[in-house]
């Protein structure tokens, strides 16, 4: 179905998706909330991959209320063990024999500075390499749909302070909550980038990325107290809810017009807010040489090879 005004794509544009099985990370609030609701009210079988097994029945429990009959399951995952994400995977295979939809949302912003269980930087484990390898671990199930997605959510923080610090990925020398961010949203766009160019010779299966803006969620707990104080003061210009946040992720994962490769944020000034686009992302996130070797130092360290 096309959208009636491609500039103001909407909930109510999302095709029906019927038969779909879409797994969502992180979807027991905010974003992936939201994302979950939006692709089981059109009629998707959705899996809530999270971490907090009791939040999740909350959260399904949320969507029922809005969506009643929907088909919701319930997937524990923590990003932060790939111990986590190795038995999630092999869980799905067990119980789908194919996904359609495979939305890398979940994320955590600005942390002090923390290890995952493998001993990787916090924000870049959770956000890029427990991502990478689940993604690894389930694209076998995509690959022979037509029309399956991987959506990974990135971030406007993809700009600041961003680079790939190959000399110190995970951060032992010196940590800074905000560089260890930018660098983790960076590494979600290479990889969706790489992993399309990867997926080019497939007629079934694309890579996607989103942004959600200044979508009003949990995600800024952490941030440092005086950026939290310029935030705050700047809130009613530059964030919009989570609904309208989720919007660029829903639109592609589930809009027939996208196409690999495509990077979608909303509209408005800044993209901080408005319906959701297809936008720019900074020029060092298409440096494809870096691409590649972050995608070996990924394969490397998760131990988990693609079958593209």
């Amino acid at each position: 179905m096309a959208s009636r005004n491609a500039s103001r794509w909407s909930e109510s544009d999302i095709p029906r998706q019927d038969g779909r099985v879409a797994v969502v990370t992180g979807a027991n609030s905010g974003l992936g909330l939201q994302t979950a609701r939006a692709l089981a009210e059109h009629g998707a079988h959705v899996v809530l991959a999270v971490r907090n097994l009791d939040k999740g029945r909350q959260a399904i429990a949320r969507v029922a209320d809005r969506a009643p009959g929907a088909k919701l399951s319930l997937q524990r995952l923590d990003l932060a063990s790939l111990e986590s994400v190795r038995t999630a995977a092999d869980e799905l295979h067990a119980a789908y024999p194919k996904i359609d939809l495979l939305i890398n949302n979940a994320g955590v912003m600005y942390t002090p500075r923390q290890k995952t269980q493998d001993g990787f930087d916090m924000q870049f484990g959770v956000n890029h390499l427990g991502h990478f390898a689940l993604t690894g671990l389930l694209l076998d199930l995509l690959l022979p749909v037509p029309g399956s997605r991987v959506v990974t959510v990135s971030s406007q923080g993809h700009r600041i302070q961003a680079d790939i610090h190959f000399d110190d990925l995970q951060f032992d020398r010196s940590y800074k909550r905000i560089a260890a961010y930018g660098q983790a949203k960076l590494a979600n766009l290479m990889f969706t980038y790489e992993l399309q160019r990867r997926l080019a010779s497939h007629d079934t299966t694309i890579a996607t990325a989103a942004h959600p803006g200044g979508a009003a969620t949990e995600l800024g707990r952490n941030m440092p107290a005086p950026l939290r104080a310029i935030t705050t003061l700047l809130m009613p210009l530059i964030s919009q809810s989570a609904a309208m946040g989720a919007l660029p992720t829903l639109r592609a994962a589930t809009d027939p017009a996208v196409t690999g490769g495509q990077y979608y944020g909303p509209s408005g000034i800044g993209e901080t807010q408005g319906h959701p686009k297809v936008v720019a992302s900074s020029a060092k996130s298409h440096d494809a040489a870096v691409q590649q070797r972050l995608w070996t130092v990924s394969e490397e360290l998760t131990d988990v090879k693609f079958p593209v």
